[in-house]
């Protein structure tokens, strides 16, 4: 599979975006598509999509895009939430669900800082893929692509849209 990840579109799916992500198979969103409905059916009408809702989200997006989403891919379990923390600082319900499902890769947004590492205490791979929208504080607004084969995830690449 080759995925594509986002995060905090803020109401954004810009054509950088798209020409970027037109290779993937899938995309996986991180919360806060903002603009309602309408940025994640945007994305969805692009791509299969898989996401969660964020706290900026309207409401109504909960019915597709739930709290949190625990799911395989290719051998790897994946965990995605919106508001998770980082290696280190996990809130209190992130960790909760790090102990339930024991994810080999776990997803969260909301920071708008783009980090990628693995957490050696839990032993999975720690995804931020940053902003991809407009508002906040980052001044580069970032995306991410990586394939997952055979239970490894390989050649994860980087892109930055200046702000």
């Amino acid at each position: 599979m080759f995925i594509g990840l986002l995060s905090d579109t803020h109401g954004r799916f810009d054509k950088e975006f798209r020409d970027f992500l037109s290779p993937v198979d899938e995309i996986w969103h991180a919360g806060d598509f903002g603009g309602g409905l309408v940025t994640a059916a945007e994305i969805a009408d692009f791509k299969p999509l898989k996401g969660v809702s964020g706290n900026c989200d309207d409401r109504i997006l909960i019915y597709d895009y739930p709290e949190y989403r625990f799911w395989e891919c290719e051998g790897l379990k994946v965990l995605m939430m919106h508001i998770g923390g980082s290696p280190g600082h996990y809130n209190p319900r992130a960790r909760s669900l790090i102990l339930q499902y024991e994810p080999d890769i776990f997803i969260c947004g909301h920071s708008h800082i783009l980090k990628v590492m693995r957490d050696s205490n839990f032993g999975f791979i720690y995804i931020n893929p940053g902003a991809a929208g407009i508002q906040g504080w980052q001044t580069v607004r970032t995306a991410l692509r990586f394939h997952i084969d055979s239970g490894q995830l390989h050649d994860l690449e980087v892109f930055n849209l200046p702000k």
